[in-house]
């Protein structure tokens, strides 16, 4: 059996997390890799119903889903977690439980700059927030805690889908986890 491992893409709403997970998971499908996509929307509609965007409803969002992801990991799955995770002891509680069970855990903050991600606007929120139809944006006016050592850092503002999701390939590459 393969090793698994979890890598968490975490910035920005409209960063390029999602998009990015999703073509890189089709170049691991194409090299025969178990792969799955932990997708934050897809999480927020079945697993976490009834949680809001409180603090504390937020980190049991991603306490939630990164016990889900260190399960698949164990058991040699690549699991690609394109989820916001606005709150770095959030995303370090993550971390550690995947340290103490001995899963392989990766951080890819995608750093695209808060113009570039309300230029994009995929979901429209950031027309929402503008137009006072919506609070607790994260980045805007909900904090977002920028990670400060993750394992890799890609700016996608001028780059291709297909390039950020081949550094975060590349890196896979370089800890052992895929070939």
């Amino acid at each position: 059996m393969r090793t698994g491992a979890t890598v968490w893409l975490t910035g920005l709403p409209s960063a390029g997390k999602t998009t990015i997970a999703y073509s890189l998971a089709d170049r691991l499908r194409a090299e025969r890799r178990r792969v799955e996509v932990l997708d934050g929307d897809e999480i927020r509609t079945f697993l976490s119903a009834g949680l809001g965007f409180t603090r504390e409803d937020r980190h049991t969002n991603v306490q939630r889903i990164g016990f889900v992801a260190e399960l698949l990991a164990s058991h040699g799955v690549l699991v690609l977690v394109p989820v916001i995770a606005p709150y770095a002891d959030s995303r370090e509680a993550v971390r550690k439980r995947h340290q103490a069970q001995g899963t392989g855990y990766l951080e890819i903050h995608v750093a695209t700059p808060l113009d570039v991600c309300s230029e994009r606007d995929v979901k429209g929120l950031y027309a929402k927030q503008a137009a006072g139809e919506l609070t607790g944006l994260t980045g805007v006016d909900d904090p977002y805690e920028v990670p400060e050592r993750p394992d890799l850092r890609i700016e996608t503002q001028g780059r291709t889908v297909e390039d950020s999701a081949a550094a975060v390939h590349r890196l896979l590459v370089e800890k052992g986890l895929t070939t």
